[in-house]
């Protein structure tokens, strides 16, 4: 299960996850924020409470990273634990994504 919440402010939005970024919740997600991403200068993803990703989830999140970079935005990722940590280091998206 993953719960989010999404915060605009101005062109940048804030989404906070908490749960499971996997098989089941990934395409949920990537139906939800896809069509906003056009709009935004800025994605935030705070993964303070995130507890497990698969690879559906790293899939999304390349995704989102690959569309808005190019158009010219950015996407960071705070507040990673040491699990997703983990799971970014041993896939190789430590070198992919920007870990703030």
């Amino acid at each position: 299960m993953l719960n989010y919440t999404k915060k605009l402010d101005g062109g940048v939005m804030n989404l906070e996850l908490d749960g499971s970024l996997d098989t089941n919740t990934a395409p949920g997600l990537l139906a939800d924020l896809e069509p906003q991403l056009k709009n935004l200068s800025k994605l935030v993803l705070n993964c303070e409470k995130l507890s497990y990703i698969s690879s559906a989830g790293l899939r999304v999140l390349l995704t989102f990273q690959q569309e808005l970079e190019a158009a010219g935005k950015t996407m960071e990722l705070h507040h990673v634990n040491d699990l997703i940590r983990d799971v970014f280091d041993v896939t190789g998206f430590l070198d992919i994504l920007t870990i703030v």
